[in-house]
């Protein structure tokens, strides 16, 4: 199986900070990401932030469990790296960029290898089941919480 590579773009009414800040708040995820159904950060860098977060996330097939590393480049870019979990590779990144009119473009890359999934179905619920949705759910987060 190889590497599967997507990107989800969308325009957010809030400062890519605002973002940044929501996106920080993992213990809060399971409220407001519908795909995710656990997070628990597991270790914090020099300034609190998740470093290494678990995460389990309904992917409609089944549900699928993940541990990532987290790196950032505040306010304007989060990048994570697999450390284990169901799947055999996840690398990927969220760039907030400043619009310059009090709107952020998010953009979530992805790359993942399924390792046994079939790769037909694994594109399938990255783009429809967890990217979309994500993304999605951060624009309401935020525009709801300004």
């Amino acid at each position: 199986m190889g590497v599967k590579r997507a990107e989800r773009q969308i325009v957010v009414q809030g400062t890519p900070q605002q973002c940044f800040d929501a996106l920080l708040d993992f213990d809060s995820y399971p409220d407001w990401q519908q795909a995710v159904t656990d997070c628990e950060v597991q270790s914090r860098d020099g300034k609190g932030r998740g470093q290494r977060v678990f995460f389990e996330v309904d992917a409609n097939v089944r549900r699928i469990s993940y541990t990532l590393d987290y790196s950032y480049e505040e306010p304007h870019m989060l990048t994570w790296e697999f450390v284990a979990g169901d799947v055999r590779d996840i690398e990927g990144e969220l760039v907030l960029e400043d619009r310059g009119d009090g709107t952020t473009l998010a953009t979530y890359g992805l790359h993942i290898d399924p390792g046994t999934w079939p790769p037909g179905k694994i594109a399938s619920i990255l783009d429809d089941q967890v990217m979309q949705r994500s993304i999605e759910d951060l624009k309401a987060r935020v525009e709801t919480a300004a």
